[in-house]
């Protein structure tokens, strides 16, 4: 007999082991059911983009047509301009929106005055709490040439107030740095969460060896939450193409449309509006499988180039 032998696995350890952790599993269900009903179950849907869709026949009686919808949208005069539109603003809002919360947990985080970084955060998080709707709102009124304070702003100093969401070369400014406003305060969140991780005694034993507030953020604080970047700028790189229509949809008007329409509002307008649901519906494939080609490349090139990855 050799000196190392298998132990015979014990009857009944996965049992127990469920039976112990039971109420984990209870916790996961809801979500389990959730992503199962919203995420899944529509899957069947897909097929739509393969069918000209006949309510009166439903989905296995609509007549396939393959790609037919596929290449409608490739031969597209709104093709060129959808997608252009989508990556200009998607990039432009990743450059900007995703560095952003991670200054601003860095910075606050090395504020040592307690109570006026419970300040600056409550206020950079309320912006966040306001609905698309109403957001969009106050866009509108405030940059409105007539009532607005920043029309009226500008009519004082230069003697004529320019409806700026009329002119398509500020739209896009306008739609970002709103974006960046509304939402960096609660997107540092998790940041802060990572930098709370951050052991005392390394800061300490930094300052020891006289290291100023700048070297204790570039040597201990950004590389403690790289990981948690890399992550984060993935999920978002896997997203480039999503953009929801609610804002750009609220904000648009006719005189900056060539610069606003972009996938998602596209989508929406040929999907509800015309009732062309095959037509929407491969539109929406499309969009989702150059998001997973993103996502997979991102993610390899994070691997590589930081170690860290989704998988």
């Amino acid at each position: 007999m050799s000196a190392k032998t298998k132990q015979p696995k014990k009857k009944g350890t996965t049992v127990r082991a469920f039976k112990r952790d039971v109420s984990l599993y209870l916790f996961c269900l809801p979500g389990i059911i959730l992503t199962f009903i919203f995420s899944y179950i529509p899957m069947y849907g897909v097929q739509l983009a393969f069918r000209r869709y006949n309510a009166k026949a439903g989905i296995w009686g609509s007549p396939w047509v393959g790609l037919y919808y596929f290449q409608r949208f490739f031969e597209s005069p709104y093709f060129e301009s959808t997608i252009k539109n989508t990556l200009i603003l998607s990039l432009y809002g990743l450059i900007v929106s995703f560095p952003i919360p991670i200054l601003l947990a860095l910075l606050l985080n090395s504020f040592r005055h307690k109570r006026y970084r419970k300040i600056i955060q409550t206020v950079t998080y309320a912006p966040n709490f306001i609905s698309t709707v109403v957001m969009c709102g106050m866009i509108i009124l405030f940059l409105s040439p007539t009532v607005g304070v920043i029309g009226n702003v500008m009519k004082t100093f230069t003697g004529d107030a320019v409806n700026l969401m009329a002119k398509k070369e500020f739209w896009r400014h306008i739609y970002i740095w709103t974006g960046v406003w509304q939402s960096m305060g609660w997107n540092s969140v998790i940041y802060f969460a990572a930098l709370s991780g951050i052991s005392p005694e390394l800061h300490e034993a930094a300052k020891c060896d006289g290291a100023t507030k700048f070297q204790l953020i570039r040597y201990i604080d950004f590389p403690s939450i790289l990981p948690t970047a890399t992550i984060l700028l993935i999920m978002n790189c896997g997203s480039i193409l999503s953009i929801g229509f609610e804002k750009a949809y609220l904000l648009q008007n006719d005189l900056n449309l060539q610069v606003s329409e972009i996938i998602s509002t596209y989508v929406y307008k040929v999907g509800l509006i015309n009732n062309d649901m095959s037509y929407s519906t491969a539109i929406g494939l499309f969009n989702t499988v150059i998001n997973l080609i993103m996502l997979l490349i991102v993610n390899k090139a994070a691997d590589k180039l930081s170690g860290n990855s989704l998988w």
